[in-house]
């Protein structure tokens, strides 16, 4: 299998490139018809604002102006005391934080030392994002990479299973990121998959503080989005959306390629998903991501 590790960073450079070169909007009649007003609520990761010499503050105001209703923190390492400020004095609340480490620092790898590590960072990032008012915690668990699914499998689960307690006690679920991990999918494989091993692998770890932050861009490649959500159903706690083309091979901006958005929206109301949904795409200044937040709206059918 082809060993392809597609981080969180390289997405952002690359669907900021298409924005830089394709940034059109899209049309009245690429709105899907079922509307998620009411049910979807827009946030983005705080890497996406750009502004060249502002202060955090000034990033959080300016992804509200420009139609956002929360905002995603990286974490372990997060400067409590700014965030509380910023998010005071924007009025910009933050709904959760990203694993910054996750991809380097796993909890599938085969050391103790480095699972042990993992937990670590997730504990931590637990803390932090209740300390600034979030409520989840993105991770992606490991690399198909690092053995067999079935060892990982277990490791992963029970690794990350060691952090429920705290989880618990603060109130902040873990969310689980569907990537191009080589994890759970077959990444040699066609646009037929199913999310069978996702439902399975959630379904292990027997808890409710544990879900999936269903990104609905990064498999559309290998399957129906709108059948993996409804597969999926309560177990999606939030979403993550990007573009994708099938017919290109590469992400894109949002509303952009071939992805099947009436699809996904209609699954959405069907699973009665109510919650956030964070754009994960290249971002930059005021336009941009008031071009992110529109592009939001018209795929969602929000207004």
């Amino acid at each position: 299998m082809k060993n392809t590790h597609v981080n969180r960073r390289q997405v952002l450079q690359a669907t900021a490139a298409i924005s830089a070169t394709a940034a059109l909007p899209l049309h009245a009649e690429d709105t899907p018809a079922t509307s998620l007003k009411g049910r979807l609520y827009k946030t983005l990761k705080l890497g996406m604002v750009s502004l060249k010499g502002g202060t955090l503050t000034d990033k959080f105001k300016l992804a509200k102006a420009a139609g956002f209703g929360a905002i995603e923190i990286g974490c372990p390492g997060a400067n409590i005391a700014d965030v509380k400020k910023a998010t005071a004095d924007s009025g910009l609340p933050v709904d959760g934080s990203v694993g910054n480490t996750h991809w380097q620092v796993r909890h599938t790898h085969e050391e103790a030392a480095v699972r042990a590590k993992a937990l670590d960072h997730l504990k931590q990032s637990l803390i932090e994002t209740e300390a600034v008012g979030g409520k989840t915690c993105l991770l992606v668990v490991g690399h198909g990479n690092d053995g067999p699914e079935e060892e990982i499998w277990k490791r992963s689960v029970d690794n990350i299973s060691l952090a429920l307690p705290l989880a618990g006690e603060l109130g902040v679920s873990i969310v689980v990121e569907n990537v191009w991990n080589q994890f759970c999918y077959d990444h040699g494989g066609d646009h037929t998959q199913t999310a069978d091993k996702f439902v399975k692998y959630i379904d292990d770890f027997n808890s409710p503080l544990v879900g999936m932050q269903f990104d609905i861009g990064n498999h559309w490649k290998y399957g129906s989005m709108g059948d993996w959500i409804r597969q999926l159903n309560k177990r999606i706690i939030k979403l993550d959306v990007k573009g994708f083309s099938r017919a290109e091979d590469k992400f894109k901006q949002i509303g952009a390629g071939d992805l099947d958005f009436a699809d996904v929206n209609d699954a959405l109301a069907e699973i009665n998903f109510h919650g956030w949904c964070a754009a994960e795409v290249g971002g930059g200044g005021p336009d941009r991501l008031k071009q992110i937040s529109d592009n939001m709206d018209r795929v969602f059918n929000l207004v």
